[in-house]
């Protein structure tokens, strides 16, 4: 399952996902871009998606985070997330970064959509440098071989 609010907009998906028994993709998310403090707000949001999960009975073994590029945040934020994903690591939970082809790419390098293949990569390889288990992109064969030098560099002696 796959849920780009985090279990904070449909009051059932929770015990949904919960009885499926089924591994979830929880998202970061806001309704609206209304931080006070950016880093710190993040932080929260992503422990009461958390909470919100383990109180709805998801085995904390079922879930994956999702730091949301792209969803209620700024450019800057959205590197900011990119940059600092390894905060995800001190939930003990998978995450996932899903950058593929995203307006923060676009706006960053100013390109259009099917230009950001470059971007993504980058994007892939920084996930997977910071831990990322997971990656969300459209160009498979590209980002593949892309995660596959990276991880021999990284595992390299």
């Amino acid at each position: 399952m796959n849920d780009v609010w985090g279990l904070m907009k449909e009051k059932e998906m929770g015990r949904v996902i919960a009885d499926a028994k089924v591994p979830c993709c929880l998202m970061h998310n806001r309704t609206a871009h209304d931080y006070t403090d950016f880093a710190s707000d993040y932080r929260k949001d992503i422990e009461a998606i958390i909470e919100r999960a383990i109180k709805s009975g998801i085995s904390k073994d079922k879930i994956i985070l999702d730091p949301g590029v792209g969803f209620a945040k700024t450019v800057e934020e959205n590197l900011y997330v990119i940059n600092n994903l390894d905060i995800l690591k001190e939930f003990n939970l998978p995450y996932l970064l899903g950058c593929s082809r995203k307006s923060v790419i676009g706006n960053t390098l100013d390109l259009p959509v099917d230009e950001r293949l470059e971007g993504t990569l980058v994007t892939t390889v920084y996930a997977v440098l910071k831990g990322a288990m997971f990656v969300r992109v459209h160009d498979v064969k590209e980002n593949l071989r892309a995660v596959r030098m990276a991880e021999a560099i990284k595992s390299a002696v």
